[in-house]
């Protein structure tokens, strides 16, 4: 009887070792930019667009350092109190690394770091699972923007249409979508092909540390846990 690839051992040695040495790796990067840099940020981010990214990282690569991942590896890195962390104070940020955060090590000085993530703003189009900013109705009638090509393509997107002397039309009103709710995978496609724009990657300053000070940008943060640390 054959064998089940089900029961097939597999060894994990070197998944494992890389892991361990990227983690590593991370926490070595991490102690090393709080001896190159005056001040540290954490930040949060909407939409994340890996290419835009990389693009404001570029924008600011001779003067700072950006480090996104694990938030656990990221407050290991810095400490998570005062009696382990890697500079006097520096473990606040830890608490505040949650959720879509990061890292950002920097020898600009706070007004020109502020100036670049307030004014950074990116759209793009939406992906399936995120919530529609608006509805978007298509009426009855031909749809001149596409080329009889795409006939099959739109139906398989559940648009109710047909070929007439060549002109895709539409045999009744469509909704693409509603505000507020989820994108199906057809709603996001359909989008993209009206060159509609329903997401916007932006970079939200939450707090930062020097040696002399600690200050908190977003507001309604609790600071109880901050205070009495």
């Amino acid at each position: 009887m054959p064998k089940s690839k089900r029961n097939r051992a597999v060894t994990l040695s070197k998944t494992k070792k890389k892991g361990k040495e990227h983690k590593e790796a991370i926490v070595s990067n991490i102690k090393q930019a709080l001896e190159d840099y005056s001040s540290a940020y954490v930040f949060t981010f909407e939409n994340m667009r890996n290419q835009r990214f990389k693009e404001f990282r570029e924008q600011m690569k001779s003067s700072s350092r950006f480090f996104l991942g694990s938030n656990k590896v990221m407050q290991i890195s810095l400490g998570r109190s005062a009696a382990d962390e890697g500079k006097p104070g520096i473990h606040k940020l830890s608490k505040f690394l949650r959720g879509d955060s990061g890292l950002l090590f920097t020898n600009l000085g706070r007004d020109e770091v502020q100036r670049l993530f307030e004014g950074y703003e990116e759209h793009d189009f939406a992906r399936t699972g995120s919530l529609a900013s608006e509805t978007v109705e298509l009426k009855e009638g031909p749809l001149e923007q596409f080329t009889h090509e795409m006939e099959p393509f739109l139906r398989k997107q559940g648009l109710p249409i047909r070929l007439n002397k060549g002109v895709i039309e539409l045999v009744s009103d469509f909704v693409v979508c509603e505000e507020g709710k989820p994108l199906s995978p057809e709603s996001a496609r359909t989008l993209r092909l009206l060159g509609v724009k329903m997401a916007t990657f932006r970079l939200h300053l939450v707090c930062r540390w020097s040696p002399d000070d600690f200050e908190v940008y977003r507001e309604g943060l609790d600071l109880s846990d901050i205070e009495s640390s």
